[in-house]
């Protein structure tokens, strides 16, 4: 008995010195690791993104966001809307903005928008660059472009049917362009809407416009959603006469188009394009950097001058071909009176329950 406590004091002193034995001959250390390689350059997406509604063409509003993005790394997600749907959908969207830029447009109906709440203000480094009586006194939205009120007439149409082409509001309402001439529907198109207001100017008064509006339903055969969609019926030959803008012309008649683009003789309205950002935009920083592109890029500036658009930042090109509004007479226009909403609505509600409604 003796000798067994003995055994078991020995192995009591000598396992734990084995295993100090053991704890001294770790095994050699691993090889370092080689140093990470440099992680590869950000693809151009992870600058990120930004949600912009546009009013644009849309094959315009595509080359000039994809030049923004080569430039910035900025993706536009963008959706093409008419004026009256850029607001509609804003003001639908007002509590969970869907969009931070809404570029183009109307100018009135970026002013509308203000009214309604819709668009916040900014003040853009180069905001300067663009004269005062082309933005908003209170940074609310800015302007792009001007753009004339014209008729188009495609000549062979016209030839084919024995007609001469228009060249005031007076003719558009003769007998002989009953169902021969179409325009946009002033409820969901700027340019229809500028129609409206323009003819307040040329005869004096809303209750004129509407009588007058009248006897040109009678000559429309359809209302257009898209202001520019006239037009392009005109080029083609699915309709002889139509209403829009002039850039929109000009860049079907350079294409091939056999027509004519006349200036009424009575004065016109314009358009004033314009940009403004969105109240409660989830992307505001890059809105912002979008909003400076377009006023400060030589290339966006070179990119609207390809579709014949009058650009009014002081010293911008312009297209040799573009008609600008000082070569043809114009109605003296109260933008702030025009798309105020009160009085959009107003002037809306009336053509839409006088002539509207009957269509």
């Amino acid at each position: 008995m003796k000798k067994l406590l003995v055994v078991l004091l020995l192995l009591a002193l000598l396992v734990p010195a084995a295993f100090a034995q053991g704890g001294q001959e770790a095994a050699p250390a691993a090889p370092a690791a080689p140093a990470a390689a440099p992680a590869p350059a950000a693809p151009a997406a992870a600058a990120g993104s930004v949600g912009a509604y546009t009013t644009l063409e849309e094959p315009l509003a595509a080359a000039l966001f994809d030049l923004f993005e080569k430039e910035t790394g900025i993706k536009v997600n963008f959706v093409r809307l008419s004026g009256g749907e850029a607001v509609a959908r804003l003001e639908a969207e007002s509590g969970n903005p869907q969009v931070s830029i809404w570029v183009g447009g109307v100018g009135l109906d970026h002013i509308t928008a203000k009214s309604k709440g819709l668009t916040t203000p900014y003040v853009s480094r180069y905001a300067s660059n663009t004269p005062a009586m082309y933005r908003d006194p209170e940074n609310f939205w800015i302007g792009l472009y001007v753009g004339p009120l014209t008729i188009v007439t495609n000549l062979d149409r016209a030839k084919e049917l024995g007609i001469t082409a228009p060249t005031s509001w007076a003719d558009l309402v003769k007998p002989e362009y009953k169902g021969l001439i179409r325009m946009a529907d002033p409820n969901s198109s700027g340019t229809a809407y500028n129609v409206l207001t323009t003819m307040r100017y040329v005869l004096g008064s809303e209750d004129a416009m509407i009588d007058y509006m009248k006897q040109l339903d009678k000559n429309i055969d359809q209302y257009t959603k898209s202001g520019s969609a006239p037009g392009k019926s005109v080029a083609i030959g699915e309709i002889p006469v139509a209403l829009g803008y002039a850039h929109d012309q000009v860049k079907l008649k350079d294409a091939g188009a056999n027509i004519k683009i006349a200036a009424p003789s009575e004065g016109t309205g314009f358009e004033l394009a314009s940009m403004s950002m969105v109240k409660g935009g989830k992307d505001a920083v890059n809105a912002k950097k979008l909003y400076d592109w377009i006023l400060s890029s030589p290339v966006a500036q070179q990119k609207f001058t390809e579709w014949y658009v009058v650009l009014v930042a002081n010293g911008a090109a312009k297209h040799p071909q573009a008609l600008s509004i000082s070569e043809i007479k114009t109605v003296d226009q109260d933008f702030a009176w025009d798309g105020d909403k009160v009085n959009k609505t107003r002037l809306l509600d009336r053509w839409s329950n006088e002539i509207g409604r009957y269509r």
